[in-house]
């Protein structure tokens, strides 16, 4: 039988911060026709030994490999039922009303393909990640130059909602409906990026991309380590395949200088991991 709204929660070691997303989460559902699905990636931690059986409402798959970010979604959406569907971090938090009003929102906005929400960190401050434009080359020369205001799309109000490029997918409200025209989230992405290429492929296809001044926190980088060589060469080849993927008919005099600078950045970052092992 179809539910109003699928969960989807991919987690990898993080069983704590999963704990308290699947609380906040039971609370958010209370009266919505709701199922949640959570994807292990391979946790070498007690994840799958602990939380199924407090949590007997939530179908739990347990991957035998870390699938990454794109491809243990798709496992999950390929089964979900909803009309919406929901891609939501395990380091989150979500407050009460924040499903129900969305869910009310995207019911009144059909040509909503999906929305976003106003994402706090830790200490309460609001992420500035919670809009993003496109990163165009363009775009990306400027964020890389440090100007980033049209990337975070500072121009709009915090207290109403906007349309916006970027839906983040650490939450990721999406219409089934828009999911069945466009295709599931690209797994040439391990992880980062798939987000960026879902809003764009929702634009392109005539959906509308939205922000609510909804809440939730984000314990930011509590489920990835930014730390690790491996981190930095994921992030910046999802920039990468991103580019490719979306302006490699631009010709060189445009691409050619932010390939550079991608490469640039990612060298830089390498360099500052290796002087903090070092202790330089």
């Amino acid at each position: 039988m179809a539910k109003k709204i699928s969960i989807v929660i991919v987690s990898y070691n993080v069983r704590s911060y999963l704990d308290q997303c699947l609380l906040s989460v039971q609370k958010a559902v209370e009266g919505i026709d709701a199922e949640v699905f959570v994807v292990d990636n391979a946790s070498s931690d007690d994840t799958m030994r602990v939380l199924p059986p407090r949590y007997p409402w939530v179908t739990f798959i347990a991957s035998e490999e870390n699938l990454g970010f794109a491809r243990g979604n798709n496992l999950a959406i390929r089964q979900a039922t909803g009309e919406y569907v929901l891609l939501l971090n395990p380091d989150t938090t979500v407050a009460e009303n924040t499903l129900r009003d969305a869910l009310q929102f995207m019911d009144a906005h059909p040509k909503a393909g999906g929305t976003g929400v106003m994402m706090h960190n830790e200490d309460g401050s609001v992420a500035p990640e919670s809009r993003r434009a496109i990163p165009t080359p363009w775009v990306s020369a400027l964020k890389m130059l440090g100007f980033t205001r049209r990337y975070y799309m500072s121009h709009l109000p915090w207290d109403e909602p906007c349309q916006i490029e970027v839906i983040s997918g650490a939450f990721c409200l999406l219409r089934h409906a828009a999911l069945d025209q466009i295709g599931l989230l690209d797994e040439s992405f391990f992880m980062y990026g798939e987000d960026i290429d879902l809003s764009y492929r929702l634009l392109k296809g005539g959906w509308q991309n939205w922000y609510l001044p909804l809440h939730i926190t984000h314990f930011k980088g509590k489920s990835t380590n930014k730390s690790e060589f491996r981190y930095v060469h994921v992030f910046y080849q999802a920039m990468l395949i991103f580019f490719r993927k979306h302006y490699s008919h631009l010709s060189l005099f445009y691409t050619l200088p932010v390939k550079m600078a991608i490469y640039f950045r990612a060298f830089v970052a390498l360099i500052d991991i290796l002087r903090q092992k070092l202790h330089i």
